[in-house]
């Protein structure tokens, strides 16, 4: 038995139709969450929208490897300070592998850089293996948003992390240039 090679990478321009593919996939396959909630994650989290994640940092989205072949990602953004994660996975052929532990400590250790001072996250009280996985890495239920988004309840799970740099990210916001770029690359995915 050999041991698998786990990594994980930033995601790269020519990695975006399969990191999409896979995330419309994810959301639709959600059990937790109803149908009006996906068609909004699912319009917002465009090709353009994962663009511009790559250009703040191609490290928002976060590829997790086993022997060089993707495995999962995790999808990450600024968000006033902190980091926000809106989505994670590992993909099927990769569930009950240790590859699910190495991308929530690749993810960790990533961003836990003196950068952000906290990661939070959304997830809906009925989701127990998200609610397990967050918990054992140090995550914690910090409130409970009763009739939130769309009329469901979420619960906001936080990770503090060490901030030592002074000042914040902006968010997710681009430059003109950057978005006039980001504008003629969605012209051309036509």
């Amino acid at each position: 038995m050999t041991d698998v090679q786990m990594t994980s990478r930033p995601a790269t321009y020519a990695d975006i139709d399969a990191i999409h593919r896979e995330l419309m996939e994810l959301i639709d396959s959600m059990p937790f969450y109803g149908d009006r909630f996906k068609a909004y994650e699912k319009a917002r989290l465009d090709k353009t929208f994962l663009r511009t994640l790559l250009e703040i940092d191609p490290w928002h989205i976060m590829l997790f490897e086993a022997d060089g072949e993707t495995g999962g990602f995790s999808i990450s953004g600024p968000a006033n300070g902190t980091i926000f994660q809106y989505w994670s996975t590992i993909y099927p052929a990769h569930r009950k592998t240790p590859l699910s532990r190495f991308g929530m400590e690749a993810f960790i250790a990533h961003f836990d850089n003196n950068r952000f001072h906290k990661v939070s996250t959304f997830t809906r009280p009925e989701n127990r293996p998200a609610l397990a996985l967050l918990k054992r890495f140090g995550y914690r239920e910090t409130a409970l948003l009763e009739d939130h988004i769309f009329g469901e309840d979420y619960l906001i799970m936080e990770r503090k992390f060490t901030k030592a740099i002074e000042g914040y990210d902006n968010g997710v916001a681009l430059p003109f240039a950057k978005r006039l770029k980001l504008k003629l690359r969605a012209l051309t995915d036509r």
